[in-house]
């Protein structure tokens, strides 16, 4: 309230000095009020810039403050309920466990705040561990090769020495040792990589080697194999694409060999193409695939069968041909297809 008694008192200059300093004041106010909505917005934007750089960021990222509450966070955070209890505060870098998966945890404190970020190093982990492995794996290959090499020269020699009853046992031998002899070829391959040889082979060749592969392999079923393969040229890896194949021969037998329902038993392979893949369908009516989450995983099966590498390294075969695998749902079984070459 502004004195009237004193207003009285003032000239008529004072007064109007008086009234254009009110009006400065009034005016400063105005552009005072108006700059703090700027300072608001600015605020408010940068806030709104700080959420979206936390929210592109690949990792969960959280920022607590100083009473170790959640200021900020981003959606990958969220979605790793439960994972942010279990870090620890006074670490600036350490590695956790967390629902199967493994990250890395980085903590940095920032006046009042403290940032804390997780990054899944899952993958790294795996393939650091499958190195590892394979490294063991073709170590150990290398060292029974040998051995194996020289028991197998034997197993022929006694199969042509031992009288005729005596000649099945000698056979399951050389079976045996023909299948060691393939596990240890796949795990050298897998672990030292692939480089395919292309040619251009007849595909009924593919089909005589699936045909004597199953001769060699050792199952109780009775199965029936069924084989549409037409009489053309194809282009790949002739004895890597048979390594695929009777991979994929031999589960299909392990799933029937498990498999405790009665019903025919049937191993079917049809072969079709287009421009620009050629395709071959694998069915079977054998067990059903417990695990779809871990087919391709090196080392790892559910069958009581097996080392784990067959499909893994069949899907590396594949992929170096230029196609893929894909597991079929409307009838048990697998697709293989690579890609065609020119002049085929």
């Amino acid at each position: 309230m502004i004195d009237e008694e004193l207003l009285n008192s003032l000239s008529t200059k004072e007064k109007e000095i008086f009234k254009k300093g009110l009006s400065d004041l009034i005016e400063q106010t105005y552009v005072i009020e108006e700059e703090y909505k700027k300072l608001g917005e600015s605020y408010s934007a940068l806030q709104d810039f700080i959420r979206e750089m936390i929210e592109v960021q690949p990792n969960a990222l959280w920022i607590l403050d100083d009473e170790d509450e959640i200021f900020l966070q981003n959606s990958e955070a969220k979605c790793l309920n439960g994972l942010l209890e279990q870090i620890k505060k006074d670490k600036k870098a350490y590695e956790v466990e967390f629902e199967n998966n493994f990250y890395l945890i980085k903590v940095a404190n920032h006046i009042d705040k403290t940032v804390i970020s997780a990054t899944d190093i899952t993958e790294e982990k795996r393939k650091e561990r499958l190195a590892s492995m394979g490294q063991v794996a073709a170590h150990l290959s290398h060292e029974i090769r040998n051995p194996i090499g020289s028991v197998s020269l034997l197993a022929s020699t006694l199969f042509k020495r031992v009288d005729i009853k005596s000649k099945p046992l000698v056979l399951e031998m050389k079976k045996a040792i023909w299948r060691v002899e393939r596990i240890i070829k796949a795990t050298l391959l897998f672990t030292k990589g692939l480089q395919p040889n292309i040619t251009s082979f007849p595909l009924q060749n593919l089909l005589v080697e699936c045909e004597s592969a199953t001769e060699q392999y050792t199952y109780t079923k009775e199965i029936k194999f069924e084989y549409n393969f037409p009489q053309i040229n194809v282009k790949g890896d002739f004895e890597l694409l048979t390594l695929v194949l009777q991979n994929f021969i031999f589960n299909a037998i392990d799933a029937i060999e498990e498999c405790e329902t009665e019903r025919e038993n049937k191993v079917r392979l049809v072969y079709n193409s287009d421009k620009n893949y050629h395709y071959i369908r694998i069915y079977d009516t054998g067990k059903a695939i417990e695990n779809k989450n871990i087919l391709f995983e090196p080392f790892k099966t559910t069958k009581t069968k097996g080392n784990g590498l067959g499909l893994a390294l069949s899907l590396q075969i594949i992929e170096a041909h230029g196609g893929k695998i894909h597991l079929l749902e409307e009838e048990k079984g697998f697709q293989i297809c690579w890609e065609r070459k020119e002049h085929e």
